[in-house]
């Protein structure tokens, strides 16, 4: 009786190994790489840039006459 049983758990146990083990094993693919950026939109900062310009060219002018 004793070896019937530890047969049976030893097929159990052998069984459950068997079945789990491709879950252990499977391998992931690494992810992949991130796409590229967005990229900034900048003509927003040359509008600025320019008319900022602009506003320091006409200070200068007005203090000279």
């Amino acid at each position: 009786m004793k070896t019937t049983t530890l047969a049976f758990i030893l097929l159990i146990l052998t069984l459950a190994i068997l079945i789990g083990l491709p879950e252990w094993l499977m391998a992931q693919a690494p992810p992949p790489p991130p796409d590229k950026p967005d990229q900034a939109p900048i003509g927003g900062l040359v509008l600025l840039a320019t008319a900022g310009g602009a506003y320091a060219v006409k200070k200068l002018r007005d203090r000279k006459l």
